[in-house]
């Protein structure tokens, strides 16, 4: 039985139907991201998990609990939102502490839970510093703290890492994973950022005006979008009118659209030759170098094709380049 279960779930805010007949299940132990753009509702079923919204129809289950009724304090949910909401008067050990306290936990105890926790999110030596004294990743830690000391069932996290610079925030959703596999606790995440959900994912759920566009692992969402939404928000797909990459390619396809990664078209000076390949001759139009990846813009019979090539030394290809470019059948995705 899933440790986490949405039935028929549905949230109204007046006429507005924010979330729409969801079923969506969480096994115990694993980190599940709800992905989607702003507006589609993850922030909103997650607050309906957590008690901080009522539904107004379907079921919620935790822990094979019918919890649909259940006030948020007695559902065993820490919550870490984008606003951390320190305490600003207390040194991070009380403000870890406090949800301890609440519970009257004895005072020893709050001591060593307390240390150890902070020792798990590298904050030993910030015990007796203040909010004001500490950056946004260490806030962020402490709030991360906060939420787990108490060992809830499960642990929500509403974008928390959205206030913080690029750098930290790659290297905090490391630290979240690590933490979060270490405890094995169970874990929503809830994000509009595409590269967050798959690093730290074991499944995603994609939003989409209130319903689950499709799910899966992280490769299984970035590899087999089912649907042209998914398509266009996972990864950096070429969508083309299925009528104009035919015409292209020469070949008629018997769908709507094609999604094309750009890492599977291959560049080349010359023609290449395979029949499990669409072949095409195009011009480069334009180019920028992303990191390590050369994202070169061709095109071909009417049509424009993104191309990532691994930058290995030497001299990128010019714009009005003539180049060839083959492409794997069965890597082109019929949408």
């Amino acid at each position: 039985m899933p440790y986490i279960r949405f039935e028929e779930l549905n949230k109204f805010y007046g006429n507005n139907h924010v979330l729409k007949d969801i079923n969506l299940s969480v096994e115990k132990g694993q980190l599940v991201t709800l992905l989607g753009p702003s507006g589609c509702g993850k922030s909103t079923l997650l607050r309906c998990l957590a008690g901080l919204e009522a539904v107004s129809s379907g079921k919620v289950f935790l822990d094979g609990n019918d919890v649909t009724e259940v006030g948020a304090r007695d559902r065993g949910i820490g919550m870490v939102f984008q606003q951390y909401s320190l305490f600003p008067n207390l040194t991070v050990a009380q403000n870890v502490a406090f949800g301890l306290k609440m519970k009257k936990v004895p005072k020893d105890e709050i001591d060593r839970k307390v240390k150890e926790i902070l020792g798990l999110v590298g904050l030993s030596e910030k015990i007796d510093q203040y909010p004001s004294q500490l950056s946004g990743g260490q806030q962020q830690r402490v709030a991360l703290a906060r939420a787990i000391v108490t060992e809830p069932k499960v642990l929500l996290l509403d974008e928390p890492l959205s206030a913080i610079d690029a750098l930290l925030r790659r290297n905090l959703r490391i630290e979240i994973r690590r933490i979060q596999k270490e405890l094995q606790i169970t874990t929503i995440f809830v994000t509009h950022d595409q590269d967050e959900a798959m690093v730290m994912s074991d499944v995603i759920h994609l939003l989409s005006a209130g319903y689950i566009e499709q799910s899966g692992t992280p490769i299984d969402l970035y590899s087999k979008p089912r649907t042209l939404f998914a398509a266009t928000f996972i990864g950096n797909y070429t969508i083309l009118p299925a009528a104009d990459f035919s015409k292209a390619i020469g070949e008629k396809l018997d769908c709507k659209d094609v999604a094309i990664r750009p890492e599977i078209v291959h560049l080349s000076s010359k023609p290449e030759e395979g029949e499990d390949k669409y072949h095409l001759q195009g011009t480069i139009t334009s180019s920028f170098c992303h990191g390590n990846i050369f994202r070169y813009n061709v095109h071909c019979e009417g049509i424009q094709i993104n191309a990532d090539v691994i930058y290995e030394g030497g001299l990128p290809l010019n714009d009005n380049e003539l180049v060839f470019l083959s492409i794997k059948k069965d890597q082109v995705i019929e949408l």
